[in-house]
Parts: structure tokens; sequence; C-alpha cells
């Protein structure tokens, strides 16, 4: 998994200024690597692996001593701790309900630090991605929400997600971000000039 060029970080930063041009809209892209590093999910699968199979093998079995139990569960737990780290295994292990909830956390923390709830208006727009999670969100604040269902960017995020799965998230962003100036163009067309916000893409490593 690799975060966007600087190529394609400036193509995405054109992108947002021609949306902004037409719209009163402030957009703010966000590109997070992944949520949380979720280090104590795999821990846990590790100490119940180590708990049970040495237990239940010996349980059925019962050719191991006390302390050589002991000695299997500890040998295994540290084993398993080193083979759960690797991100290939660690992301299976990690519940989708939680991966989800991280990165969904993540976004809205995102909305407040980037400011997107001070806008004149309240015209700031979130475009976040998650790419470990293959997670994508649109936040908006009350001014384009009392202007555009929430309902109407569902389309947008399940064609962006799919993209992020397919390892295009750049194709993605710009698709994503034409799709919604559409709409911002013919609900909250350009009154004036301003740019309150950066264009740049924010990316959180």
């Amino acid at each position: 998994m690799t975060l966007l060029s600087k190529n394609d970080q400036d193509a995405v930063a054109a992108a947002i200024q021609n949306v902004e041009r037409e719209t009163d809209a402030e957009l703010v892209t966000v590109l997070a690597a992944r949520a949380d590093n979720y280090s104590y999910i795999p821990l846990l699968w590790a100490g119940i692996l180590a708990l049970l199979l040495p237990g239940g093998a010996n349980y059925v079995g019962g050719w191991l001593s006390a302390d050589l139990l002991l000695l299997t569960q500890w040998g295994m737990f540290i084993a398993l701790s080193l083979l759960f780290r690797l991100p290939g295994i660690s992301t299976r292990l990690i519940p989708r309900q939680v991966r989800y909830w991280r990165a969904s956390n993540l976004a809205r923390r995102q909305f407040l630090e980037q400011n997107l709830h001070h806008t004149e208006g309240g015209t700031g727009m979130l475009i976040f991605v998650s790419e470990a999670e293959r997670y994508v969100e649109i936040l908006v604040d009350r001014g384009i929400a009392s202007q555009l269902d929430n309902t109407v960017w569902e389309d947008i995020v399940t064609d962006f997600t799919a993209h992020v799965r397919q390892g295009r998230t750049r194709e993605g962003f710009l698709e994503c971000i034409a799709a919604c100036g559409e709409l911002l163009k013919a609900h909250l067309p350009a009154t004036h000039e301003r740019n309150e916000l950066p264009n740049h893409l924010v990316i959180l490593s």
C-alpha cells in the first residue's frame, strides 16, 4: 500500500481548485494510511490461541507436564505475536466493524482539526479516505446539509471505495471531487471569490 505521489497530490489539489471556483463550498481532502495500528488485537488473538491450543491438546493427550505446558504456551504466544504483526495477517484479524469505527472516528476528528466547521456559511466538506481500512466518507457542514441530503453522497462513496480497493486512489479522488462538484455547483453556486482552507491533499501517514 502506497500513498499518493507528488504528481497525484497536485492533480487532487487542481481538481479541488477547479470546483471551488464555481461553488461556495470549501473542500478538504484527507488520505490516511490507516486509522489505527490495532496493536492490541493481534496480541489478544495470540494470547487466546496460545492459551487454548496447547492446553486443549494437552487435555486430550496429557503428555506435557505443567512446566512444559507453560513453556509451550509462552513460546506459542511469542511466535504468534510476531506472526500476527505482518500487515497481511494483522488486517484480517481485525473485525470490519472495529476498522470502520476507528476510521469513522478519525474522519470526524479531521473534520474538526481542518476547521471545516468554521467556514463562512457552514459550507465545509471533507472527503476522507483510510487506505488500510478501504474506508471512504464524505462529511459536510450545515450549509451544505441544508441544501443536499446526505443520501446524495452514497453512490459517490460507493464508487470511490471500489477504486480504493482496486488500488486506484488517485482516480477515486478525482472522480469523487468532480461528482461532488457537479452537485455543489447546482445547489451552492459561487457567490463571491474566497478560499478559506488549503486545497492540498492532507496525508496522514
